[in-house]
């Protein structure tokens, strides 16, 4: 799935369970980072673009380093190393990287209905553990487009109970904004 709609996904589940800004934040981040074995992509792109022989960084690596167990291990330990709360970071931090794994399990196929994602879970130990799912829908997809839609609501939902948003994640004082937006907003619509 996009990077975007991860992270809502990972701060939605930070939000309720995580009691400071940081461990907020790491738990979210965690669940992206496992993308960053995706970074061969502007290398591929940054080849097309000046002319230099053709890559395929993006193609060959992405889900290999990043979308598995030892990733999603390690990911936690830093995690947790980095918290307040370490265990509890840790613990859900490896919970929004398998939140992340499920997603793109579901839905990252690309155009073709062939070309379909799978999970090498012991990557990049082992090719055992490989899971795939043959109804896996395209990233472009109405399906993604709502599962989007339905965390930007819980977001805002959130951030009036929690009294935070996903914008804590690059902007404290963007966040506060937010949060004073929407408290204004729904005390005019409750009157």
């Amino acid at each position: 799935m996009n990077v975007l709609t991860h992270l809502l996904a990972d701060w939605t589940l930070a939000a309720p369970t995580q009691g400071s800004r940081r461990d907020r934040a790491l738990v979210a981040w965690a669940g992206v980072l496992p993308d960053l074995d995706g970074a061969g992509l502007l290398v591929d792109f940054a080849a097309r673009l000046l002319g230099l022989a053709e890559t395929s960084y993006y193609q060959d690596y992405h889900r290999l380093w990043g979308h598995g167990l030892p990733a999603a291990l390690l990911i936690a330990l830093a995690a947790g190393a980095c918290a307040r709360q370490r265990a509890r970071v840790a613990a859900w931090s490896f919970a929004a990287v398998h939140l992340h794994l499920l997603m793109d399990l579901a839905g990252s196929r690309g155009g073709d209905p062939e070309d379909i994602w799978p999970i090498h879970y012991l990557m990049p130990l082992s090719r055992d553990w490989t899971v795939a799912w043959a109804g896996q829908w395209e990233l472009v997809s109405w399906q993604n487009t709502l599962i989007t839609a339905l965390l930007i609501a819980a977001s805002l939902a959130l951030a009036l109970r929690y009294r935070c948003s996903p914008c804590e994640l690059v902007s404290p004082g963007a966040d506060r904004r937010v949060v004073a937006a929407l408290e204004a907003r729904w005390r005019t619509a409750s009157k």
